[in-house]
């Protein structure tokens, strides 16, 4: 871990220069799993697809995802960030020029569902920045890479439909995918030879197996295999969306395959998990080498109700706008902008805030913000002042993203070698919150929604009175066996 050197953002040396070249990767993630959204309409008139198919692409454009994101996580624990990250980076052009040449909506729908796999990338770029910056520092750090890494969703919107518009003719949505695959392809390179795991001289700690994740009481192996059931239910959810009940491109039998897959899939996973611990139940984990798995799963539902309500409302505010004050799309598309632009500024404010008074008392005033923000956003009807409809929702949105900030400053201070899987888990939290809100939205009116939001918020902050301060320092075990400690406190 460095402590040389400033924290000075217009640096770019050291660590500096890796926590920049680590968002602009992740930013070019983001405009590539975000490029089909603002190019929506033209790809619907192009390719002549109806509603119900559009709304199967943005399904599948996430589906892939919360998988992703768990063997993302172990990969980068396993390999280091420099080529897991450069490797995504390449095989993820793939599907996204595919998308650019699409013809149809079956390969429209192969290549979207494969660029799911693309958001992983936030996951990776944890584990890099927690390798190159000290504890005091690490919350800040982590809020600028997500941070601005994550406007990448809001420069797609921003810049491709005049990309598209500039390159011409009915193809030019094709231009501009094809563009960002380009950019993912090109910075692959950039980034695999400007990038090291860790500074000179410290060592990349890596998990004794890669099957599944460590634990290190009996408690926690029963909690680590509850808290796998809402990621498979979130999975089960969205082919539900695509069977006959809901947008009705899998057929019943094809709906049941996937069900029975899935349950498999967790059993499979569940004794994957009993290999890698069963050592456990015959003699205890020493002292020093423990870990609370509680921690982890704090964070997860946290991330659940922070990163998840804000995917769900990013792709329903245009829409919420749009029939509270009947805007025309245009307006109401650049006034819900305001939302994803808090990003460049709370997310660090978050990770700074954690930094400067506490991982736990940030987490519980931002998670207190984040209730009474949506339970205001749920007040918003056509009689307010439009500017205070859209001051309500930055509001809401600071402590939002703030909120992801803080939940990220505390990730990679549980367990050094598998802070990669940590990310992997909680990260594909946020993406199960996505998938249920915007199923819930589906069902209720807007009100409701935001109800719905404030009321998971609320048991976020319920479940934070269990989390504990990280103290003290993490134990890993060097090659030769040596232990070497890493501080995650100032005291």
């Amino acid at each position: 871990m460095s402590d040389t050197g400033k924290f000075n953002l217009f640096s770019f040396s050291g660590k500096m220069k890796i926590l920049h070249l680590s968002w602009f990767a992740f930013f070019i993630t983001f405009m590539v799993w975000f490029n089909f959204a603002p190019l929506l309409q033209a790809v619907k008139s192009s390719l002549g697809l109806t509603t119900e198919q559009i709304k199967t692409l943005l399904i599948l454009n996430v589906a892939l995802t919360i998988p992703a994101r768990v063997i993302i996580g172990m990969l980068t624990d396993r390999y280091g960030p420099r080529l897991v990250f450069s490797s995504l980076l390449v095989v993820c052009s793939i599907p996204c020029f595919m998308f650019a040449m699409a013809d149809n909506f079956i390969q429209a729908a192969i290549a979207r569902f494969a660029l799911g796999f693309i958001g992983a990338g936030f996951v990776i770029g944890i584990r890099l920045v927690s390798e190159w910056f000290p504890h005091n520092e690490l919350g800040t750090a982590e809020g600028i890479y997500g941070g601005w890494g994550n406007f990448g969703s809001a420069a797609a919107a921003f810049t491709l439909p005049t990309i598209a518009v500039m390159s011409g003719g009915e193809d030019g949505w094709r231009y501009a995918m094809g563009l960002t695959g380009l950019m993912s392809l090109g910075f692959a390179f950039v980034f695999y030879t400007n990038v090291t795991d860790t500074p000179k001289g410290s060592t990349y700690f890596k998990p004794q197996n890669m099957g599944a994740m460590e634990v290190t009481s009996k408690g926690d192996l029963a909690l680590l295999l509850i808290m796998k059931i809402p990621m498979y239910a979130a999975l089960g959810l969205l082919a539900w969306k695509l069977s006959p009940d809901g947008v009705a491109i899998f057929s019943q039998t094809t709906t049941q395959f996937i069900y029975v897959g899935l349950l498999a899939l967790y059993c499979y996973e569940t004794t994957q998990v009993w290999k890698v611990n069963k050592k456990i139940f015959s003699e205890p984990v020493p002292e020093l080498h423990r870990y609370k798995f509680k921690q982890v799963a704090i964070l997860n539902v946290l991330y659940f109700a922070t990163f998840g309500s804000e995917l769900a409302v990013v792709s329903m505010l245009p829409l919420f706008f749009s029939e509270t004050f009947e805007l025309t799309p245009v307006v109401a598309g650049m006034v819900a902008s305001a939302y994803a632009f808090m990003n460049l500024m709370s997310r660090p404010g978050g990770g700074w805030l954690s930094d400067k008074f506490g991982r736990k008392s940030t987490l519980l005033i931002l998670t207190a913000g984040l209730a009474a923000g949506y339970f205001l956003m749920g007040q918003v009807n056509n009689e307010w002042a439009i500017w205070l409809a859209v001051a309500a929702a930055m509001a809401c949105s600071f402590f939002v993203q703030a909120g992801e900030g803080a939940v990220f400053a505390t990730v990679p201070l549980i367990k050094r070698r598998m802070t990669g899987q940590i990310a992997g888990m909680t990260g594909a939290y946020g993406n199960v919150g996505a998938v249920c809100y915007l199923t819930i939205l589906s069902f209720v009116d807007y009100s409701t929604f935001f109800y719905v939001i404030a009321a998971t918020a609320i048991l976020g902050f319920a479940t934070l009175l269990f989390m504990e301060e990280p103290t003290g320092k993490i134990a890993e075990v060097n090659e030769d066996g040596s232990v070497t400690l890493i501080d995650v406190a100032n005291h």
